[in-house]
């Protein structure tokens, strides 16, 4: 089974305290919730999150070892911060370092264990090595976690994970999780109607695949998903439409080659 594309590019930094990588990549969060309040905040803790919260505006700004350096800061200022070793776990990846992004997360697990964040974030790492299996225990136990506030988030990675992993039925469950919760999320539209796409379920897959091409969201592969789901089930008007849409926004894109030349079954 052909891996599913994510439709959008989801960066890690997106997600730093509070909140979509190259396709395929689910979102990943920096923050924890294990820590006290700002009123209570020892003066050591204050400075490592002052620190932190720089770090994650250059690490958004794609400056990355700028980024670094900060998290360094931090760790002086609080070894024991575990925000710091999750945002440098996240660096760490973007640096192509898994080792020492594992370690990082596994730090930041063992400093506040029940951050939700952090477990999801060892997850994705996994999912990217091929580790599915690894993967779909660290998410659950992101899951499991008392009061996770992104959960959404999780179950679409899971479902990510879980369809690369060549487990469509089970991608699928998850998918729908994701959905069901979240379900303007584009991403988790644009995966399960590809996915219900591959598994010949074309009804199921303009559903999903139509709410979001009826979308501001829309984007030069939902609307080629669009194209082909609309021609399996004979519907060339809507297909017309979504082929010139596609032309006329994305004129340089790939996907738009594909529609010039009718490369509607590659």
């Amino acid at each position: 089974m052909k891996p599913i594309l994510s439709w959008l590019l989801l960066g890690a930094a997106a997600s730093l305290f509070g909140c979509a990588s190259r396709p395929g990549q689910p979102e990943v969060a920096a923050s924890g919730k294990e820590w006290v309040t700002e009123s209570d905040e020892p003066e050591a803790q204050r400075r490592a999150r002052l620190r932190i919260e720089l770090a994650s505006g250059y690490f958004e700004k794609g400056q990355v070892t700028v980024a670094l350096d900060e998290v360094k800061q931090a760790l002086v200022a609080d070894p024991n911060y575990a925000p710091a070793h999750n945002l440098r776990g996240l660096i760490y990846l973007r640096l192509k370092e898994p080792q020492l992004a594992e370690a990082s997360f596994l730090q930041a697990i063992k400093l506040a264990p029940r951050d939700g964040d952090s477990w999801h974030n060892l997850g994705w790492m996994h999912c990217e090595a091929g580790k599915y299996a690894d993967a779909v225990a660290a998410f659950g136990r992101a899951l499991q976690t008392p009061q996770y506030a992104a959960a959404s988030r999780t179950w679409m990675s899971q479902g990510i994970c879980q369809a690369r992993a060549g487990q469509p039925l089970e991608a699928e469950r998850s998918l729908l999780r994701a959905f069901e919760l979240d379900p303007a999320n584009p991403i988790v539209s644009y995966n399960l109607a590809s996915l219900l796409m591959q598994r010949r379920e074309y009804p199921r897959a303009q559903f999903y695949i139509r709410r979001l091409n009826n979308s501001e969201l829309a984007n030069a592969e939902s609307l080629w998903l669009g194209v082909r789901v609309e021609r399996k089930l004979n519907q060339l008007g809507t297909a017309r439409q979504l082929g010139e849409q596609l032309r006329s926004r994305y004129p340089e894109s790939q996907e738009a080659a594909n529609y010039e030349r009718g490369a509607f079954d590659d």
